[in-house]
């Protein structure tokens, strides 16, 4: 392969907050510097290499092993069906009555990617058939009689026994839940990636996000859209815990960076439906910039630009035009933005993947970071962009390790990988959908470290890896 330049950051890891230990970790900033390689998947890494696995399904390396939790069809403890499309996905402490931690117990809560057209992979039964077991007014879209079947599952495991020990339906009647994100007060955001409006299918618009709380006990948050956040083709979220500013990706090929700036910082569930701004971000000296680098290498790897925000208004978008409106009033456009999460040293950086960015259209991840150029203004940087599919195909939802390694989903073309990208930003490749061409999703660590989850979208599995982390 071309040799490939590559400029990095050196960073170190660290905890973000307290009660989020795995949740997120935090990587610090660095010096630029250049690193030239002949093969930027690196052999040299802490797991070595994958091997195959006997049934077929999730090659890993040695030391590894795997286990299917809450598939497709299984039923639930309150009666429903998992559904499938299994996808972005966060893991949380497990908090007694009493408050207290249970350290032998986590908290999974994760979208299901169902539209319309998914009816025989639907809580509710193909025929609808179990939704007498569900109060509707928990339901966001009853349609008419045919309800949407997408939302959020929300499992209890075990990590000592390696065993689930419940499910259930947490947000109901949602349509194409996607990706979103943690809240730094323990609740879940799932965003809708749509922008369908109300008509003779749907008694209500989509495009929302929908705030899902954490609990231990099996309930259906209220199904309440966080309108502020904006209507358009929701991907991910994350929150800077020391602003409660919300960052936002636009699963478009044209589409935008958001932020939600709240007139007072939100520290607990229900707080993001108070008043804000929705912004969309801007190169300074450079009005609507096309950051994707599909004809023109615009921003080289290690390259940091002065950003300002754009307040955008009629954010409902009945016209679905939000990010029409931005580019046209100088907001830069992205490729396809997806996976977001939080991370960084003192005031901390929104990691975010673009999926189609590049020359070779095979992914960037960026890092925006608030005040990284002096106060005031923020600094976009262009973290990794491999243009190879061989290192790098698609990137999709991101996590952070406890030790600092970014792991990405690939979303391309067969085989798939699950992709660990150091604080170097050097990559290798630590697990291999052997099975079919399904994508990953879902990507994320159990508070304390233990074990990773991540979901095979095209069979509905969750996996639980554990090993020599």
């Amino acid at each position: 392969m071309d040799h490939l330049t590559r400029r990095h950051f050196l960073m170190r890891s660290s905890a973000v907050a307290a009660g989020f230990a795995g949740l997120q970790s935090t990587l610090a900033r660095g010096a630029v510097a250049r690193m030239i390689s002949d093969n930027p998947l690196q052999a040299l890494d802490r797991f070595g290499a994958m091997l195959r696995d006997p049934d077929g399904i999730l090659d890993l390396p040695k030391g590894f092993h795997y286990r299917i939790i809450s598939p497709m069809g299984a039923e639930m403890d309150d009666g429903l069906i998992v559904p499938g499309k299994h996808d972005a996905m966060a893991a949380y402490p497990y908090i007694n009555d009493d408050g207290s931690t249970d350290p032998d117990r986590c908290v999974l809560v994760r979208n299901h990617e169902i539209e319309d057209a998914h009816r025989t992979i639907s809580p509710f039964g193909p025929q609808n058939e179990r939704l007498n077991k569900v109060d509707a007014s928990m339901l966001y879209e009853r349609g008419y009689g045919r309800p949407s079947r997408g939302g959020c599952t929300t499992l209890v495991y075990n990590l000592k026994t390696k065993q689930l020990e419940s499910h259930w339906l947490s947000l109901g009647a949602t349509e194409r839940n996607c990706a979103g994100g943690i809240t730094p007060w323990g609740s879940w955001i799932s965003c809708e990636e749509t922008a369908t409006t109300r008509g003779t299918r749907f008694e209500h618009d989509h495009g929302w996000c929908f705030e899902v709380p954490v609990t231990n006990t099996p309930k259906l948050a209220d199904p309440i859209p966080l309108k502020g956040l904006g209507r358009f083709m929701h991907e991910a979220i994350c929150i800077d815990p020391a602003t409660g500013i919300v960052y936002l990706t636009e699963d478009r090929h044209d589409s935008l960076l958001y932020r939600f700036v709240p007139e007072s910082k939100p520290t607990k569930i229900g707080d993001l439906h108070r008043p804000g701004k929705l912004q969309a971000l801007r190169i300074l000296d450079h009005a609507s910039m096309d950051t994707r680098n599909w004809d023109a290498d615009l921003v080289k790897v290690g390259d940091s630009l002065a950003c300002a925000w754009i307040t955008m208004d009629d954010t409902d978008a009945p016209k679905d035009d939000l990010r029409y409106r931005g580019f046209a009033s100088g907001a830069a456009r992205f490729a396809r933005g997806e996976g977001m999460w939080w991370g960084g040293q003192d005031d901390g950086a929104a990691y975010f993947a673009c999926t189609t960015g590049g020359s070779a259209a095979a992914g960037q991840i960026w890092r925006l970071i608030p005040n990284g150029t002096r106060k005031g203004i923020d600094a976009l940087e262009l973290f990794i962009e491999p243009n190879d599919p061989s290192v790098l195909q698609n990137a999709d939802n991101i996590t952070f390790s406890p030790w600092g390694d970014m792991f990405v989903c690939e979303d391309g073309e067969a085989p798939q990988f699950l992709v660990g990208v150091r604080p170097d930003g050097s990559l290798y490749q630590f697990a291999k959908n052997t099975l079919d061409g399904s994508e990953f999703a879902g990507v994320c660590f159990s508070p304390d470290g233990s074990t990773m989850f991540v979901n095979h979208q095209q069979r509905g599995w969750t996996l639980a890896i554990t090993g020599p982390w």
